[in-house]
This record gives C-alpha cells, sequence and structure tokens, in this order.
C-alpha cells in the first residue's frame, strides 16, 4: 500500500493555484474577444487556440494540448465538487463536455455550486445539467458543452464509446460498479472516475485501466505502465489485508454507501436518524471483515450522516485534484493518482491509498 499525506494548507494553495491559473485564461479569452464555432477536429491547433492557451502550452507543451482539445468528458451528477472540476477542465480546454442530471433545480443546491445563478425566477423547471451547462458556457466558449437526459444506469455500453473520460456522482453504489464495468467493456480505453463528497470530505476513485505513460528522470525517459483494478475489484480487497494506517475514510465511505444501497436510498439520502442503524452495520461489517470497529470512528460516521451535503471549501479542493488528474490522463504529462484519495478538513490531510487485488 502506498501513503502519501500532505498538509492541508499545502493542497488548498495547489487547488488555488490551479483555480487562479483558470481564471487567468478566462479573462485572457474576454479580452482579446474570441468567438464560438473554431474548428476543432484538425490535428494541429488553431491560431486562437495557441493564443489562448499560450501560457499552459509553455507549461505542458503543444502535443498535450492538442490531446485536451480533441478530448471529450462525459459528467453525471452536478454538485458542488462536479462543478468545480467542470470549470476547471473547460477553462484548460477539453474538447467537449457533457453534462447529465435530471433533477430539478432547487434553492438547496445553491450552497455548494456556484454554477447555478442566486435567482430563482430564472430556474424556470430546468435541471442542474441545463442551468450549469448555460454557466459553463461562458467560462470558454471553444469548448462544446451540452446537456444529455437520462439515468447512468439506463445508458449502453455503445453511449460510453463517445467519452475518452467519464465522471460519476451522486449515484448509487451499484450505478458506479455498471458504469465502470461498460466502460471498462469497450474496446478503447476510457477514464473512469467517482467522486463523493459528504460534509468536510472528499473520496476520488480513478480507474485508468491499463495505463501506458512516460517521464523524465534527469536526462532519461522512462517508460512505465500502471494497471488499475475496477471499482468492483477495489472493493473486494478484504479489510484485514491493509495496512494499519488505513484511511479511515475509506471505511466509512464504504459503510455508508452500504447503508443507502440496503435502505434503498439515494446517494447522500441519510440523516442524524439513521445513524443508530448505520453504527450497527458498521459493527456487522468491521465483524464480518475481521477488522477492529476502532478503523471506523462513530465520530466520523457520525458527522457523514449528519450534513450529508458537500462543504464548499472542500468542493474546491476536491474539484481540483480531479482536474488535475484528468489532465495528466488525457495529456499523459505527470504521474496519475493510483487508485482513491481521500481529503477530510478535519486533519488537514490528503492521502493516496494504492488498494488492488495484488
Amino acid at each position: 500500500m502506498h501513503k502519501i499525506q500532505s498538509s492541508k494548507a499545502q493542497l488548498i494553495y495547489s487547488a488555488l493555484l490551479f483555480g487562479l491559473s483558470c481564471l487567468a485564461l478566462f479573462f485572457m479569452w474576454i479580452q482579446r474577444g474570441f468567438c464560438l464555432g473554431m474548428e476543432r477536429d484538425g490535428e494541429e491547433l488553431t491560431a486562437q487556440e495557441t493564443a489562448l492557451y499560450d501560457r499552459q502550452i509553455r507549461v505542458w507543451g503543444a502535443d498535450a494540448q492538442r490531446r485536451l482539445s480533441k478530448a471529450h468528458v462525459l459528467v453525471y451528477g452536478m454538485k458542488g465538487t462536479v462543478a468545480e472540476f467542470c470549470k476547471n477542465v473547460v477553462l484548460a480546454g477539453v474538447g467537449s463536455l457533457t453534462l447529465v442530471d435530471d433533477r430539478v433545480a432547487t434553492e438547496e443546491a445553491l450552497s455548494s455550486n456556484f454554477l447555478i445563478p442566486p435567482v430563482e425566477n430564472v430556474y424556470g423547471g430546468k435541471t442542474l445539467a441545463e442551468l450549469c451547462c448555460n454557466s459553463l458556457k461562458d467560462f470558454n466558449p471553444m469548448v462544446r458543452v451540452s446537456v444529455e437526459k437520462g439515468d447512468l444506469s439506463s445508458f449502453g455500453v455503445e453511449f460510453f464509446s463517445k467519452f475518452d473520460v467519464v465522471v460519476v456522482s451522486c449515484c448509487s453504489l451499484s450505478a458506479k460498479k455498471l458504469a465502470n464495468d461498460k466502460c471498462r467493456k469497450l474496446s478503447k480505453r476510457v477514464a473512469f472516475y467517482a467522486v463523493d463528497c459528504r460534509d468536510s470530505c472528499g473520496e476520488v476513485f480513478v480507474d485508468l485501466q491499463d495505463y501506458k505513460y512516460s517521464k523524465k528522470k534527469q536526462d532519461e525517459t522512462i517508460e512505465c505502465d500502471l494497471k488499475y483494478p475496477s471499482f468492483e475489484d477495489a472493493l473486494s480487497v478484504p479489510w484485514r489485508s491493509f495496512h494499519k494506517r488505513m484511511s479511515k475514510l475509506y471505511f466509512a465511505m464504504r459503510v455508508i454507501e452500504k447503508f443507502e444501497e440496503a435502505e434503498g436510498r439515494g446517494a447522500g439520502e441519510v440523516s442524524i436518524a439513521d445513524l443508530s442503524a448505520v453504527l450497527k452495520l458498521k459493527k456487522d461489517l468491521c465483524t464480518g471483515q475481521s477488522l477492529n470497529e476502532s478503523h471506523v470512528p462513530d465520530t466520523l460516521l457520525e458527522r457523514l450522516v449528519t450534513n450529508a451535503t458537500e462543504f464548499p471549501p472542500v468542493c474546491a479542493v476536491i474539484g481540483g485534484i480531479l482536474g488535475q488528474e484528468v489532465i495528466k490522463a488525457i495529456s499523459g504529462k505527470g504521474d496519475p493518482l493510483k487508485n482513491f484519495f481521500y481529503f477530510d478538513a478535519f486533519d488537514g490531510k490528503g492521502i493516496i491509498e494504492d488498494i488492488s487485488a495484488n
């Protein structure tokens, strides 16, 4: 198992820098007055793209930017963390972004999703995906942002073949597994990410399947090959096989997911009234997995069920990390995360856990 810890200040600083760089690109676009309808299918970057993404190209090169400009990203579930992610990849210059979330916008969604206009009379019965789509189009007109209707579990394998990256949120445990499985059945490699943010805690799962990339070490170029397990295979690893300092958030998230699935609840549909039942399930799972119950603190579970909504500053951190990982996976620049990331604002630590069946 591999574990990396960094301070809260470092993580937030990194996320803020990423966000500020994206905003700088946005203001560059405003200043230069680029228009809609630019050609995106050519092999080379257009003059407008080269000018708009000049600073990014200097960092990761024209080839990486070209890959970004041809990438198609699907996002399911428009919560605050996902809104931050969408803003980041749109400003970075992905080819297209497709949003799916048929839920009707409510005032409650305003608490963490900055893409929703703060004026109720503009809702007009529009879905979260439609409102967020309208806002994202203003960030970068070179990116095609569109809306698709439907439930995640209802989409067939061929639907996912249209995308290079799939990001899912606001869905059940079984829906995540099914979507990941459909991505893996395709002949091409589709990067899959599942993200969840509750209270001041966040989780990101990554599946890049068989991912090959190169990196420079001093004057030498090293070829790297990472093999990722599916979401289902990762969750099947026995808890007793984990290292002693395994992230407690991993266990807590699994308990909450299992509870929601057993009770037929949607993602985030828990409350303090469910605490006793959640704690009982925790005990049963720990007994079945031969894990000491102290690895899943009652106080942590209480936080997650008491306030299942997102804490906006944590949305910015998790959305920034997710954005960076997707950009790395598309561009082939930098070591990708493998395969779980956790952040808890209470202790200010970001933790990477490599959970594989072998």
